[in-house]
């Protein structure tokens, strides 16, 4: 064998870190004095010929476990700091990456529809499908906006969520990198414009940004816009240039009220018809989430109720009877804590 060769498998073959509690077995073969498996195993005969070596390190439970944690670990701050550039580059303002799922405290058919878009990503882009938020100010349509950016971001899907004056003024200027600044806003997988409106646009700006919109259209990217422009005056421009943009735009987005209704049959029937369906069966499964966890926190089993009362599960089981909180579902019987809680403080009384 080469001697750098031979030398090379000589190192990898070095024993692991041994520590007080390991033990030699009867086999001969290293063992972990924690999880008891071998951390050594034998070559087979052919390879101890070759290789001059009877023995190889190999993991244990224990090592594999650390290991394992390790990696997690670094995938976790590779994550971290992976999510923490995109979203420095998709908001301008920082308090946008607060806007989250987990800090929207409603349960409208708006924020469903929202956590289907990133549920549903995939398909959206697929079918270049993308939203137009529209309605009156403070009504949530750009927070919502904000919700789907941060997950998807979260995912690792690069996002751009532009204010639509900014843009509208940066593609209006004159500036040296503006074909870069464009390519930008075609290249993203998912382009947000917040708050749009055209009413001051300049001709040549409103030939720029139709061309984002059009250029994202053409290459199947999807984009969300939020406004304050009714349905009507987007579907009643006031001439060719916002005719153009508004069409196109309302091709690519299923526009959703925010008052009262969230869907309008304003596009495509089928695209609609498809969403809806999605939405009432999202809604039906979280309502049936939230009456388990409902139910769960309102009644015990006699183990969980035995613990609250701090005594025996006899004694428990009486309290309870005596109260009137037994509950049968099905097999299982529970009990009701707050009728125990109401029994207790009479007698107490």
């Amino acid at each position: 064998m080469n001697k750098v060769v031979e030398e090379t498998v000589k190192n990898m073959m070095q024993p692991g870190e041994r520590t007080r509690e390991d033990y030699i077995g009867e086999d001969g073969l290293l063992y972990c004095g924690q999880c008891h498996e071998p951390k050594e195993a034998y070559f087979n005969q052919e390879k101890i010929g070759v290789l001059g070596i009877k023995k190889h390190p190999r993991e244990c439970e224990c090592r594999r476990q650390k290991r394992k944690e390790e990696e997690q670990y670094r995938e976790q701050q590779r994550h971290e700091a992976v999510v923490r550039e995109l979203k420095e580059h998709c908001f301008s303002d920082r308090s946008m990456k607060e806007w989250t799922f987990e800090n929207d405290k409603g349960l409208s058919e708006n924020t469903v529809l929202a956590k289907l878009y990133v549920k549903d990503w995939e398909t959206m882009k697929a079918e270049n499908t993308g939203y137009l938020f529209w309605g009156a100010v403070g009504t949530g349509k750009s927070f919502l906006a904000g919700c789907i950016a941060n997950a998807l971001l979260e995912q690792e899907i690069e996002v751009r969520m532009n204010n639509f004056a900014e843009v509208l003024n940066d593609l209006s200027a004159n500036f040296s990198e503006k074909n870069t600044y464009m390519k930008n806003l075609c290249r993203v997988p998912l382009l947000i414009l917040d708050d749009f409106g055209m009413e001051r646009g300049t001709e040549y700006g409103l030939e720029q940004i139709y061309a984002v919109i059009d250029g994202r259209y053409r290459s199947g990217k999807p984009l969300i816009a939020t406004t304050n422009l009714t349905l009507q005056e987007l579907k009643n421009p006031q001439d060719t240039a916002h005719a153009r943009i508004y069409d196109r735009l309302l091709e690519m987005c299923v526009p959703v009220q925010f008052k009262g209704e969230s869907f309008r049959k304003h596009t495509a029937q089928e695209k609609l018809g498809r969403m809806q369906k999605r939405v009432k069966e999202e809604m039906r499964q979280m309502r049936q989430t939230k009456e388990r966890e409902r139910s769960c926190r309102l009644a015990v089993d006699i183990e969980g109720l035995a613990a609250m009362l701090s005594c025996g599960q006899m004694t428990a089981r009486k309290i309870a009877e005596d109260a009137g909180a037994r509950i049968t579902i099905g097999r299982r019987v529970l009990y009701s804590v707050q009728k125990v809680e109401k029994y207790l403080e009479a007698i107490a009384e």
